[in-house]
């Protein structure tokens, strides 16, 4: 079993200058390094640097490596060898490079030699070049919260300093990403009511350098005004959903609730509904059963099987309970602004959290989902945002989209058993966040395309400092992927998004940490994987595109 090493922070710099009878012409460095490091190989990239005045046309990168090592796969190249020399030439897209520009190739080599007699366009290495940043910005000070809710808090702190730059701000609660910023301020959002939270805040560089954490700041968000409703049995819960008004707190006592549980009153952003519970408070749906209607609607007479259904009603705070034995687990369609926070949901035929019609601008954190896809393995989704383009007629509401928009999914435990995506982000939603959670792959059934952690269709996703791992039972393709299916009306599905900080074990079975799937698809709109990524046991390695710094 190949075991990961520790990524080689030294890099071999060579330059070398074309040749050129004019005083404008292209000068092009390439600078070496090792991206991630196993027990019988490595990942390495060139990075070449036009740091003449005029572009160039293309660019050639030679180098031989010891014997007992050999280049087993390469990318953003075209390869030939003779013997133990390497020979990599620019390919259709990456052969002109502007003036201060960049462009790089990276490959993959089984056993541990590394490269020599580096040339760049047939002159040869001669040392030199930038040292890369290893400077970590100071640690922010003065962290203070500056105003709560009974959903957020506001912070505050004092600024850090870089010797190249603070690019941005992580806040965290405990070891939990929660918030980033670009300036010395964020509000935390997606918090229970009248709970204390304790954050701290780090700063970054564009290095990924990380500062150390600040002292803590401790806050307490605001308690809704509004009556609580204690309920120990199905009917009185059913009831408490039936008649529930903005700012009241439903409170469940610890037993096993079954039935069918749909709240359709909705709260406000000043006065949101709250049902929380013990984890030993469980809602169990027995169901389906009745005619359903063509599209999923309360109907009299028919029940769909979700353990907790929102329907057209926004601003709920779910908190505490669990969720088993039910069709689909939690379900929230046209209501925005759900915040799901402590929940267990195991056990269940199809997916456990569906934020569907437009549910945009909720919140799915700290939070365990195991044992889906009881019934049918393809259908069994630990967190599913918005709806396949197919199902738009019954799921769209915007314009004939599912806009489930701006969804975040923080520091949540999911899988081992989630039997399709831990998370599928769908066509048509955009600009959420993945950040910090636990992926567990054991389980997973490869069907229905279901062979990754997380498989993103939608746009301007951030997915960060999450941490997977994939063992045997199985079918496990690559960690993430990306994929662009054709919608009307048509977006840059699959485009945009950006992976920074994961970390990923696959198993010896996965090919890449983070597949991208389409690059032409998204010229106007690509995918960066930054170099902060790492990944083991791979069969391929990082990523099939080039890493950004």
């Amino acid at each position: 079993m190949r075991t990961r090493l520790s990524v080689l922070g030294a890099v071999a710099f060579c330059i070398a200058a074309t040749t050129s009878a004019s005083a404008e012409a292209a000068s092009l460095s390439a600078a070496f390094s090792q991206e991630s490091v196993w027990s019988s190989g490595y990942g390495g990239k060139y990075t070449i640097t036009n740091t003449g005045t005029s572009e160039s046309t293309g660019w050639t990168v030679e180098f031989d490596l010891p014997a007992g090592s050999s280049v087993s796969s390469s990318w953003s190249s075209v390869l030939t060898r003779s013997g133990q020399h390497y020979k990599f030439t620019n390919a259709s897209y990456n052969g002109r490079i502007a003036p201060g520009g960049t462009a790089s190739f990276g490959f993959n080599v089984a056993g541990s030699g590394l490269p020599t007699g580096c040339t760049v366009n047939g002159a040869p290495c001669s040392g030199g070049g930038p040292a890369p940043d290893t400077q970590v910005p100071t640690t922010p000070g003065g962290l203070a919260a500056t105003g709560v809710t009974t959903g957020s808090i506001s912070l505050s702190w004092n600024a850090s300093t870089d010797n190249v730059g603070v690019t941005d701000y992580q806040v965290l609660n405990g070891t939990t990403v929660v918030a980033t910023a670009t300036t010395t301020s964020a509000t935390v959002t997606g918090l229970a009511a009248g709970t204390t939270y304790t954050f701290t805040v780090r700063a970054r560089d564009a290095a990924g350098n990380t500062s150390a954490a600040s002292a803590p700041a401790t806050a307490t968000t605001s308690t809704p005004n509004g009556s609580t409703v204690d309920v120990s049995t199905a009917a009185q819960l059913q009831a408490a959903l039936a008649n529930a008004v903005p700012g009241q707190t439903i409170r469940l006592a610890a037993g096993v609730y079954r039935g069918a549980f749909a709240a359709t009153r909705p709260g406000t952003a000043s006065a949101p509904i709250t049902l929380t519970g013990p984890a030993d408070a469980v809602l169990v749906n027995d169901g389906p059963s009745g005619n359903a209607p063509s599209c999923p609607t309360p109907t009299p007479g028919w029940d769909p099987g979700y353990g907790l259904w929102l329907h057209d009603a926004p601003h709920w705070n779910l908190t505490g309970f669990t969720v088993r034995e039910s069709k689909k687990g939690i379900v929230a369609d046209n209501s925005h602004h759900t915040t799901i926070s402590g929940v267990s949901v195991h056990h269940v035929d199809e997916e456990a959290v569906h934020f569907r019609r437009s549910s945009a601008d909720s919140v799915i954190r700290d939070s365990t989902i195991t044992d889906t896809g009881l019934v049918q393995p393809g259908y069994g989704e630990g967190v599913y945002i918005g709806s396949a383009g197919s199902n738009w007629a019954c799921h769209g509401n915007s314009g004939g989209v599912d806009r489930s928009d701006r969804v975040q999914v923080l520091g949540n435990r999911i899988g081992p058993n989630v039997a399709a995506e831990p998370i599928d982000v769908k066509e048509g939603t955009s600009d959420g966040v993945i950040r910090g959670n636990t992926f567990d792959g054991r389980g997973i059934s490869g069907q229905n395309s279901a062979d990754s952690w997380v498989d993103v269709k939608g746009m301007r996703y951030l997915v960060e400092d999450n941490t997977g791992a994939f063992t045997s039972p199985g079918t496990f393709a690559n960690g993430y992927e990306t994929h662009n299916p054709s919608t009307t009306p048509s977006s840059p599905n699959g485009c945009g998004n950006v992976w920074r900080g994961n970390r990923s074990d696959l198993g010896g079975v996965g090919q890449y940490a983070i597949r991208i799937t389409s690059t032409s698809k998204c010229s106007g709109l690509p995918n960066v994987v930054h170099a902060s990524n790492t990944v083991t046991r791979a069969t391929v390695g990082l990523t099939n595109i080039p890493v950004t710094p």
